[in-house]
């Protein structure tokens, strides 16, 4: 269970925390003892997952003999909700940060005002050896690490063999997204996209428009007023122009506008499925639906994967880019011993154990060595692969105003226009980033 969250700040609890000084030195008096010296308790704020988190902060305090206690405190279970909670409270110079599970997307936003405590070089140094590049990428912030990977993530393009076949595809080579919807259409099948109105649509234009060559913002450093973006470019047009005939065609299903990464897994493993892109997950989730006795056995010898489907032949693709990374506040009291504790937390060795029991992958690549893994995930190679491969979303202090337009303007996918809606959605970022409009 999660404990119970501390006070957000020193100054604004200031009447609580004179009552615990009054309680304290009462305790002293009767006990004619010093004040308490025990051994430094380190607080983890871990995003939701199956039990790993806690399992490895009580592995790493067992193993730190005595020199801290790792304590787990649990974050809400979206991104939005976790973002504005550690933002509110490391504004608010909150003591108790002292390790925190982040999402890349949004560590420029907390290490531009300086509320992440500074990386020590030995520790960068120690803990990027071996990274995959794009887990690097979403970990830094104007050329310098300021969280340390723990893991990392990517979405693959899962296929069904017999679809495949069917349409004349050769998946042992790269395809393209208008392979895809090619096949689909032939076959009377539904692409598994995600549509909804929520970050999974940032994640899906992103990767489009990295694949064709282009980025969002093209200079993700730069202040608001001076921020360049890129979505009127081929690349961003491109893009538009997937989604749009996704939706247009009802090549996604009926569900597509409300559809997330579970229901699109779904859709990929009925009688409609086709091709899917979609996170690691959708394996253990598979097979578990098999053992269950949910879905036919026979469906696992049907599922295949590959690389994400590029945009345009002959060019690299640029796979979607998740995970977390571990930040320190600037705030905590013990900053030496909560980078000591996340150097024994993403250890290789810990990195495996977390993809085998809570499946999510490492961003460290000895980690894929473990035997564990190669049984588990048939499909690892290909995971550490697209990982090299993939690209971070952008890179800015202000990607909350920037995913948030995206996700007003690109949704519902049918509604998407490549001739109106890139224009239009980077005029509204820039009117948002100057404080012309509201969001």
């Amino acid at each position: 269970m999660p404990h119970a969250e501390r006070p957000q700040s020193r100054n604004r609890n200031r009447p609580r925390a004179l009552a615990g000084v009054t309680v304290a030195l009462g305790a002293m008096l009767l006990s004619g003892c010093a004040a308490e010296s025990g051994t430094p308790t380190l607080t983890w704020y871990i995003n939701p997952d199956d039990g790993g988190q806690e399992a490895i902060a009580e592995k790493c305090t067992a193993e730190s003999g005595g020199a801290y206690r790792i304590e787990t405190s649990l974050l809400p279970n979206d991104a939005a909700s976790q973002r504005e909670q550690l933002a509110r409270r490391l504004a608010a110079g909150d003591s108790s940060l002292d390790i925190m599970s982040l999402d890349p997307p949004f560590i420029p936003e907390l290490a531009e005002p300086g509320f992440l405590a500074p990386v020590p070089a030995d520790v960068t140094e120690r803990t990027t050896q071996n990274v995959v590049e794009g887990a690097l990428a979403g970990a830094q912030w104007k050329g310098e690490l300021v969280t340390v990977p723990f893991w990392a993530n990517t979405q693959l393009l899962w296929y069904r063999k017999s679809v495949a076949e069917a349409a004349g595809l050769d998946m042992s080579q790269p395809v393209t997204w208008d392979q895809l919807i090619e096949a689909a259409e032939s076959q009377d099948k539904y692409l598994g996209v995600q549509g909804q109105r929520g970050e999974s649509m940032t994640v899906w234009i992103n990767a489009l428009v990295e694949s064709a060559g282009g980025q969002i913002i093209e200079n993700p450093e730069a202040p608001a007023d001076e921020i360049r973006l890129g979505l009127t470019s081929d690349a961003g047009v491109k893009a538009a122009e997937i989604i749009s005939t996704i939706g247009k065609e009802g090549l996604g299903s009926p569900g597509l506008p409300t559809q997330d990464e579970n229901n699109s897994m779904i859709l990929f493993q009925g009688d409609d499925g086709s091709f899917m892109v979609n996170w690691p997950f959708v394996w253990p989730a598979t097979n578990a639906a098999v053992e269950a006795g949910s879905l036919d056995e026979s469906l696992i010898e049907d599922i295949g994967w590959t690389l994400y489907p590029r945009v345009n032949e002959g060019e690299p693709t640029a796979p979607p880019l998740g995970g977390i990374n571990l930040g320190v506040g600037a705030e905590s009291e013990h900053p030496d011993l909560a980078y000591q504790a996340i150097e024994c937390i993403v250890t290789p060795e810990n990195q495996a154990e977390y993809f085998v029991t809570n499946g999510n992958p490492p961003s460290n690549t000895e980690a894929y060595e473990d035997p564990q893994i190669q049984e588990n995930f048939p499909m690892a190679d290909t995971i550490r692969e697209s990982l090299e491969l993939s690209a971070p979303r952008p890179q800015t202090p202000y990607y909350n105003e920037v995913t948030t337009s995206l996700q007003l303007r690109w949704t519902p996918p049918a509604d998407v226009d490549p001739q109106s809606t890139p224009r239009t959605t980077a005029a509204f970022i820039e009117s948002v980033l100057e404080g012309e409009n509201l969001l």
